[in-house]
């Protein structure tokens, strides 16, 4: 058999997977499109999380529980350490519930696209979808601890304040300085694999270099102007005062903090945007 008896096969087409080329760091209307995929992402790494587990989302109430009773006890049964006239556990879970989002935002950023890498290497997508899913199902967390947090407030009859119009505020500053830090290691996860080391060692210390298992105030003179150049004890104590109405950061830090989470956040973006084109490469 001759071989122009076999028809020609037409070239397959070739694909190319590159995000959009333009100025703007963030693609507003683009992640909208792909908000579908957004809570799918974070439909199964919530999923993933409790799957094949006792109490399953328990823990979500849990964990921050026993790390405010762990708090109570040593900061504050030990250590006697003030809470400004708050239950000592409340006091503690409000700083444990912050940090948790904000641990499980950067953490999970982290392996979010070596663990979806068959995906990107295959089809388009914002990359930036993959660590906003971790920031949405971090939000999911935070909202089962706040109806938990409803409950305690009632028990110990604490009432609220209208500092509590500004809990948004500073959830969005938490959120916005999370997303940054968890865009530049999720990135540099990619190449550099030492991140996945390096991150929680840093982020145990941070724990402790903020007021999550004790009050900013426990820090006196000299050093508690230092110790509030950490934007995050400023987001922290604004936690306690939207919740408590206890004494607020002064308005230099809070403008502070702004000033530290907007840059941390847009750092973030560019520096995810500039490292977004060569993953599927490296991946």
């Amino acid at each position: 058999m001759s071989l122009e008896s076999f028809p020609e096969t037409a070239p397959r087409p070739l694909t190319t997977i590159q995000p959009p080329k333009g100025w703007q760091l963030i693609d507003w209307k683009e992640l909208w499109r792909y908000r579908d995929l957004l809570l799918a992402l974070a439909g199964k790494d919530i999923r993933l999380r409790y799957r094949q587990t006792i109490l399953g989302v328990a823990w979500v109430i849990m964990i921050p529980l026993i790390s405010a009773g762990i708090f109570t006890f040593v900061f504050g049964r030990v250590a006697k350490l003030p809470s400004d006239h708050v239950p000592y556990i409340l006091f503690a879970f409000v700083g444990t519930m912050a940090w948790n989002l904000f641990n499980s935002i950067i953490t999970n950023s982290i392996t979010t696209l070596l663990g979806n890498a068959n995906m990107i290497s295959k089809i388009y997508f914002p990359r930036l979808i993959l660590p906003l899913s971790t920031a949405l199902g971090g939000l999911l967390d935070f909202s089962i601890g706040l109806c938990l947090l409803i409950v305690l407030l009632v028990s110990y009859h604490v009432s609220v304040h209208w500092t509590l119009l500004l809990f948004p505020f500073w959830l969005l500053l938490l959120l916005a300085m999370a997303l940054g830090i968890g865009c530049i290691s999720s990135a540099g996860a990619v190449t550099y694999r030492d991140v996945r080391q390096v991150m929680p060692v840093l982020l145990n210390i941070l724990l402790y270099a903020s007021p999550v298992a004790y009050g900013a105030n426990a820090v006196h003179g000299k050093l508690h102007a230092v110790y509030m150049l950490n934007p995050l004890a400023v987001i922290l104590q604004g936690f306690r005062w939207a919740v408590f109405g206890v004494s607020p950061p002064s308005l230099g830090s809070i403008i502070y903090a702004m000033v530290c989470s907007l840059a941390i956040f847009l750092v973030g973006a560019m520096v995810f945007r500039n490292a977004e084109r060569g993953f599927a490469d490296v991946i």
